[in-house]
């Protein structure tokens, strides 16, 4: 990686920072009694139908929304909603 400020913007320095991304299908509530009547093969049903978008999180803030989708025997998810961040109050 060069050095040189010509190569570098501002902010170069935190395109290395590790973020955490994360995709929700759903949630559900249950008693501490359901969940450990849960076993191998039990069905969770989620709060959200199965043609619904999963919600994108980065660092727990909601960024984006998106579909499921199979690639190469892997899930993965394909963007279809970025969400804007609004802008502060009183921003100069």
């Amino acid at each position: 990686m060069s050095t040189s400020p010509e190569s570098n913007t501002p902010i170069d320095f935190l395109l290395d920072v590790p973020i955490q991304l994360t995709v929700e299908l759903g949630s559900s509530q249950m008693t501490i009694k359901e969940l450990l009547q849960l076993s191998l093969g039990s069905v969770v049903p989620l709060d959200k139908p199965a043609n619904a978008a999963v919600d994108i999180l980065v660092n727990g803030k909601l960024v984006g929304r998106g579909e499921v989708v199979i690639a190469d025997q892997n899930f993965g998810i394909r963007i279809k909603e970025i969400i804007a961040r609004p802008e502060a109050a009183g921003a100069a």
